[in-house]
């Protein structure tokens, strides 16, 4: 396959009002097929949260990385995504998440080193631009001199590659440390100082509010690989629906390991 280049696609931009933990997982499988299929052209997307969640890798076991009972407590959601890597801890104020739904070639005969910062190159230009020098910890994780920015997971489709990346805001570490036991067992011993500095929030590193780190990351994306603003069509809303209800809202999804 011949490698394509950012410019030699038309992206567009989807950025919509908040939806829900389940639907932004059906949503990924949904783009990801669309691009894959070339029905739709080449897509950022910018997730908006309406409720908190965990969201965990399709390999993980959700009773060793998760406290379901802390997490019926705090009113947050269980839910599974299509990659692979580690739990995510969300809370809507405190969280930018991006996915970027692209044809394969323009990460053919790349490694998943090179593949996983190559698809964040512009992301990191943005931090970099707002006074974060950021930059990738193989294979997934956004790093920077204060800490832990945020990890990435890609699937494969077809003709097509998703890459998504959840980065923090803001945290609330005592929550987080409750709710997630894989981050409990690696910082029981340090204590919640040792866990903030494990993943350091972007709103500590630039003073900015959240909106305005978003802005900057779609305006670097759009300046480096232009960028049309767009929408989700009536077919890919109902699509999505359509998962929630056959897999990502299912208990067999969510406890495919159990």
């Amino acid at each position: 396959m011949t490698r394509t280049a950012w410019n030699d696609h038309d992206w567009q931009l989807v950025h919509t009002s908040p939806q829900s933990p389940q639907q932004h997982m059906a949503l990924d499988q949904v783009l990801l097929e669309e691009v894959a299929s070339g029905h739709r052209a080449p897509t950022l997307r910018v997730w908006e949260w309406a409720s908190s969640a965990v969201v965990i890798g399709i390999f993980q076991s959700v009773k060793n990385e998760v406290d379901i009972e802390a997490a019926q407590t705090h009113d947050i959601e269980v839910v599974r995504r299509i990659t692979g890597g580690g739990a995510m801890f969300i809370e809507p104020g405190n969280t930018i998440t991006y996915s970027i739904y692209a044809p394969k070639s323009l990460v053919a005969g790349m490694s998943f080193r090179d593949a996983y910062a190559f698809m964040d190159a512009s992301v990191l230009e943005a931090l970099n631009e707002l006074g974060i020098k950021a930059w990738y910890k193989p294979l997934n994780d956004i790093t920077s001199e204060g800490g832990k920015i945020g990890g990435a997971a890609q699937a494969h489709r077809g003709g097509a590659v998703l890459h998504h990346v959840t980065m923090a805001y803001d945290i609330d570490v005592n929550k987080m440390l409750q709710v997630l036991r894989i981050g409990r067992e690696k910082l029981s011993d340090k204590g919640t100082t040792s866990a903030a500095k494990r993943v350091d929030p972007l709103r500590s590193q630039t003073g900015l509010p959240r909106a305005a780190i978003i802005e900057q990351i779609i305006a670097t994306f759009r300046r480096l690989h232009g960028l049309q603003d767009g929408g989700l069509l009536p077919a890919e809303l109902a699509a999505a629906d359509r998962l929630i209800e056959e897999k990502f809202g299912t208990e067999a999804w969510r406890h495919k390991v159990p």
